[in-house]
């Protein structure tokens, strides 16, 4: 029973993952808000940092998922270092929450648009 659960999630992902455009931005139904107290309640800074892009953890900008393979990923995570998020600990109307905080946080500037990098020699 496990394994089926285990392939039809891989399965929900790899077809979420083809019919999301590469080029097209995240969407979410979450409120950004509401997704920053939990972001801060369940410690996720400890591990991906207050901007989401730092720490020992997965950096979580720019978004390689989607809001439902979001979900999915904090439900069964394919690392030791993350500990599952349960719907009983965080609820699938919260998963979507600490996703929009997340895509609400600003992304790493670019290396070009750091001035002090552009004035060292080349």
């Amino acid at each position: 029973m496990k394994t089926t659960w285990l392939f039809a999630a891989v399965l929900l992902l790899a077809a979420s993952a083809v019919a999301q455009s590469p080029t097209a931005a995240p969407t979410t139904t979450g409120n950004a808000v509401r997704g920053k107290d939990l972001y801060l309640a369940y410690s996720c800074y400890a591990c991906h940092g207050y901007n989401a892009q730092t720490g020992n953890g997965q950096r979580l900008l720019p978004p390689r998922l989607n809001q439902q393979q979001f979900v999915l990923y904090i439900r069964t995570p394919r690392t030791a270092g993350m500990p599952p998020y349960s719907a009983k600990l965080i609820s699938d109307a919260q998963a979507p929450d600490i996703y929009a905080y997340v895509l609400s946080l600003p992304k790493a500037p670019e290396l070009r648009d750091v001035p002090m990098l552009n004035q060292l020699p080349q």
